[in-house]
């Protein structure tokens, strides 16, 4: 059977892990889990699962996790990316098992249709599902994205299929972790917007994602050349009214008006503001050091 390593970024995940791990274990051959200093028990459970665990400090998501490809004794000849609140559910599982051996040479990656779990009930509507996203690849075919929000994984080489199976974001914690996450990445998408409006990382990726799903290069171009363009009251607002009548996000039901408020519009929102008072700083600077050095102290995010 071909071979699979399971990569996983974990900080205090011990809500979610084992669940995690029991969903890769009908496939998984190597599990790797890169650790950025958790105080509970995630260590020790993703240990006791037989998962190797790397330490690491955290810059952010891209970059952790291309330590861990660059880094794990990865001998497998697929790596799957996952993320520690995402379950693979049985008939992926199977599907990966059964798909995977029998693919061409060419193909040297995989999408996969994610459901996104909130308070308890799968949001189908608003545009929400699928979200097919590449998280398979062949070892040394793929890498992710240097971004600081919104990162993916491209190809380097050859094309990708999509599979059908069940794979969910089922994330356990309360609203208050749910806003605060997103007042976090709020912060590191205005950072990518302010990099290609300003050039500030010479490591930033380009606007597009090539070798990536045709969906997620969709949307990023939607993204950035036309919602990032919009005033930052218009935007928001549009965006989310689009996703709940348009898309019909109201038959999400009670915890789908919650979501998509928070997540299609106030997210959204914060962005921009956030995006609105850094460039404030920024513009009245010259050169590129002055910014990056602005963005680093009002962010407190190093480039």
């Amino acid at each position: 059977m071909t071979s699979v390593a399971v990569v996983i970024l974990t900080f205090n995940e011990q809500i979610h892990l084992a669940r995690a791990l029991a969903s890769v274990r009908p496939f998984a051959t190597e599990v790797f889990v890169i650790d950025s200093g958790s105080t509970d028990e995630t260590v020790a459970i993703a240990r006791a699962a037989g998962a190797q665990v790397l330490p690491h400090p955290f810059v952010n998501y891209a970059q952790q996790f291309q330590w861990g490809l660059d880094n794990a004794p990865i001998s497998a000849d697929w790596i799957m990316r996952l993320d520690a609140d995402e379950v693979v559910e049985d008939d992926l599982a199977a599907e990966i098992k059964r798909r995977l051996d029998g693919l061409s040479p060419g193909i040297t990656g995989v999408s996969l249709k994610r459901k996104h779990v909130f308070m308890g009930r799968w949001i189908k509507h608003g545009g929400r599902y699928p979200l097919t996203m590449l998280r398979i690849w062949r070892r040394g075919k793929g890498r992710i994205e240097q971004r600081w929000m919104d990162e993916h994984i491209v190809l380097d080489a050859g094309s990708s299929v999509t599979f059908d199976g069940g794979f969910a974001d089922i994330n356990l914690k309360d609203l208050t972790y749910f806003t605060d996450k997103h007042n976090k990445y709020a912060t590191r998408e205005a950072i990518d917007v302010l990099n290609t409006r300003y050039g500030l990382s010479e490591t930033s990726e380009d606007n597009t994602v090539k070798g990536s799903s045709l969906a997620v290069a969709g949307k990023r171009w939607l993204k950035e050349q036309v919602y990032n363009r919009a005033s930052m009251g218009a935007g928001p607002l549009l965006y989310f009214l689009y996703r709940y009548f348009v898309q019909a996000g109201f038959l999400d039901g009670p915890e789908g008006l919650i979501y998509h408020g928070l997540q299609g519009f106030w997210y959204r929102f914060l962005v921009a503001a956030k995006v609105a008072e850094l460039d404030r700083e920024l513009s009245p600077l010259t050169s590129r050091a002055e910014r990056v050095n602005a963005v680093e102290r009002l962010t407190g995010h190093r480039l």
